[in-house]
């Protein structure tokens, strides 16, 4: 994609800025997929937290069990938000779990640390000099055949200051496309691997052990989400490593272009945390960025993953 500052102009000398990068201008930010209704919440108070993505969801006590009315509530404002926040839950691991499971089996992850249960994922972070899964925006295990539908998240200690974390909406991201680039990836499909995220982090003798259970799998670079029917957009800078069909030099700059999409603010939500605080994300229509400011501070977190669809 090539971007000029201004088209020919008498007298205006000619300029250019490099293609396949960033671009300026307004952005269409729309929330929800066309013809959706939007109606009032019974059950809790939605605060939101930026234009299409993130709100804080006020009065629910997410230890208590969810009647059917109530969950399909949450369900609803998480496909219209896309991450939901609420404070102050303070929930011991099997009441965290409880809750994931009203939307499906849990998940297992052989390569990150077990919490009290296998299914519990438990980030214990206190050494600035340690490897971490920070400081890369991504979709989670979409490596998988069928990556997660959502996480469930909950800070159990938080440093001082720093240690956020951000969600990008890749509905938005997909909408904003130069149609020249809709064109090129619309109905194409791309390569996902779990060895450049983790590598990152393990040596080969860590990883070679789990290559037959995860093999690269390929899916759509645009998705559509089972429920909503919008488009998104679902290549990662962790996992993505070519395009299907297209010579690598040409996968890699279209994918470098994609992975940008993720770093727009008039996509994301940032969300600050405190103790007990927990997070709730849409993990087929997301990406996420844990944010790695907080130095030897020590940071605490459990999260429980929810099994997905196979994307199409």
């Amino acid at each position: 994609m090539t971007v000029t500052a201004a088209g020919p102009t008498a007298g205006l000398r000619a300029a250019r800025i490099p293609g396949d990068g960033m671009y300026e201008g307004r952005r269409v930010l729309r929330r929800l997929p066309e013809g959706w209704a939007e109606r009032p919440y019974a059950h809790f108070d939605v605060v939101p937290l930026a234009r299409t993505i993130g709100a804080e969801i006020r009065g629910v006590d997410l230890s208590r069990p969810l009647d059917a009315g109530l969950r399909e509530e949450l369900n609803r404002a998480l496909l219209e938000w896309k991450v939901l926040f609420f404070r102050a839950q303070h929930l011991s691991s099997d009441q965290q779990r409880a809750f994931a499971g009203h939307w499906g089996e849990l998940e297992t992850n052989p390569l990150l640390a077990a919490g009290s249960r296998e299914d519990v994922v438990r980030f214990d972070k206190a050494d600035a000099a340690a490897p971490t899964y920070e400081n890369v925006w991504h979709t989670d295990v979409t490596f998988r055949e069928r990556p997660a539908l959502g996480a469930v998240l909950q800070l159990r200690e938080v440093p001082p200051f720093g240690g956020d974390t951000l969600w990008a909406d890749m509905a938005a991201a997909y909408d904003n496309l130069p149609q020249e680039v809709k064109d090129r990836v619309d109905g194409a499909r791309a390569v996902h691997d779990f060895i450049p995220g983790f590598a990152r982090f393990y040596g080969p003798e860590r990883l070679i052990p789990h290559q037959d259970a995860f093999p690269p799998v390929e899916h759509p670079v645009v998705r559509t989400h089972p429920e909503t029917g919008r488009r998104m957009l679902f290549v990662n800078a962790s996992f993505t490593t070519r395009i299907t069909g297209l010579d690598r030099d040409e996968s890699d700059r279209l994918l470098r272009f994609l992975f940008q999409q993720a770093h727009v603010p008039e996509y994301q939500v940032r969300f600050s945390w405190r103790p007990g605080d927990v997070a709730f994300w849409d993990n087929r229509a997301t990406q996420h960025y844990a944010v790695g400011d907080y130095g030897s501070d020590r940071r605490v977190a459990e999260r429980v993953a929810i099994e997905g669809d196979r994307p199409f």
